[in-house]
């Protein structure tokens, strides 16, 4: 029996049989495809260029690219990055070649682009620039760490959404007129089936597909759901750009003080396969930044959690974590010790080597008595009010006022003993 014969035999996947014919089909993108949209502008002038499609699993890059050449009148060819070579891009690009001697352009289309290295992206440089190929590539990675700065130079970044509830639940009336019949589920068991997809389409049509292959009657609770359907796994990479989106997230809604949000962003992280202890390290450096003397206990706190989880372990010990979060979220702002350093730093680069006063030097041998170390000096618990208001800044540097606490918080308290001492200075060199 023909090879052919046996394919045609073969089940063809649901996510396969409901892949949109055109571009109007396709969902959740009408910020791109929309008349208005980079991609409807290009068609309307059907001038299409090189473009890096990024986005989401699911969100429909492939047919996209695959209905952009349709559209254009180019040859499609597509192409994964993980199972091609170098051997299989000059095949490629020889094929496109003689291609547009007969007159006809190519798109040609990378999957998982940013699978290539530097070199094997840098060889689709003169190719794209002369025209051979228009290239469409197509990566669930930030291209700005991925990719070629050459690369993206000749290329348009358009970003994909994940498909919203809204474009969900098109596609699953889709699935539903597909089937010929409803899949047993109520809003409720609809609602529960967009939180497993998480955004993914493929996804929701495949748990769909296996729905309906059951012998379950409806409506099926979410619960029951869940037990007979798999959870799409979160989209959460330890080193790449969700690992710092997802913290940048979290210390943002700390700052902003939304400890609700922040709890969120903390609960993602874990459920992604954050290591808690990751997430404690930063809440300590958060506490030092955006706390500091404001509310100088949010250290302790923070170390505490920290020293709590490592003698706890998982799960117990990521509610100490969670403790931190809630105090540090609730905790007054403020940013001035992380400023007054800043500028003390960018002060001692300015002003280069100066030599301290020589009254606050000691003064350990008879030599350095005799040539002045320590001469002046006033010891400050001597002093009336315990304080002697001498200039420590070096000779020949005006005193800079580095540290500016708010009105929030310990702080206040901090600026009070401020204004004390900076009247009793200046009474003293009146």
């Amino acid at each position: 029996m023909p090879a052919e014969l046996f394919a045609s035999l073969a089940p063809t996947p649901l996510a396969e049989r409901l892949r949109p014919k055109v571009l109007g089909e396709i969902l959740g993108q009408d910020h791109l495809l929309g008349a208005e949209g980079p991609l409807g502008r290009m068609l309307a002038a059907r001038k299409l260029g090189s473009l890096i499609l990024w986005g989401p699993p699911g969100c429909g890059k492939t047919t996209i690219a695959r209905l952009l050449a349709e559209a254009t009148d180019l040859h499609f060819e597509p192409l994964s990055a993980v199972f091609s070579g170098v051997a299989d891009l000059r095949r490629v690009f020889e094929a496109a070649r003689q291609r547009r001697k007969d007159g006809k352009g190519t798109l040609l289309f990378v999957d998982e682009i940013h699978r290539f290295n530097r070199a094997q992206q840098d060889g689709f440089l003169p190719y794209v620039e002369d025209g051979t190929v228009t290239l469409i590539g197509a990566t669930t990675e930030n291209p700005s760490f991925e990719l070629n700065a050459a690369l993206l130079s000749r290329c348009q970044v358009l970003v994909l959404r994940r498909l919203d509830e809204g474009a969900l639940g098109a596609l699953l009336d889709r699935v539903e007129a597909a089937l010929g019949r409803p899949l047993p589920v109520d809003r409720a068991g609809r609602e529960a089936l967009f939180a497993m997809a998480d955004g993914d389409g493929r996804y929701l049509i495949g748990i769909a597909e296996q729905l309906a292959q059951l012998k379950e009657k409806g409506p099926l609770p979410p619960a029951r759901l869940a037990t007979l359907l798999q959870k799409r796994a979160p989209l959460y990479d330890k080193g790449q750009e969700a690992h710092y989106n997802l913290i940048s997230a979290l210390h943002k809604s700390l700052r902003g003080s939304d400890v609700d949000a922040a709890l969120y962003w903390f609960a993602r992280m874990l459920d992604g396969g954050e290591d808690p202890k990751y997430i404690a390290r930063r809440l300590v450096r958060f506490a030092v930044e955006d706390i500091g003397m404001a509310d100088p206990q949010a250290l302790s706190q923070t170390l505490s959690a920290w020293e709590t989880y490592d003698r706890l372990g998982s799960p117990e010990g990521e509610l100490a974590i969670a403790q931190a979060v809630i105090y540090l979220g609730t905790a007054p702002k403020s940013n001035a010790g992380y400023m007054a350093f800043s500028a003390a730093k960018r002060a001692a680069k300015t002003h280069g080597s100066l030599t301290p006063p020589m009254h606050i030097l000691n003064a350990p041998t008879k030599l350095m008595k005799e040539i002045g170390y320590g001469k002046g000096y006033e010891y400050d618990h001597s002093a009336a009010d315990g304080f002697s208001g001498q200039n420590y800044f070096p000779d020949g540097m005006a005193r800079e006022e580095f540290y500016q606490p708010v009105e929030r918080g310990f702080e206040r308290e901090i600026l009070k003993r401020l204004d004390y001492w900076k009247k009793l200075r200046e009474k003293k060199r009146s």
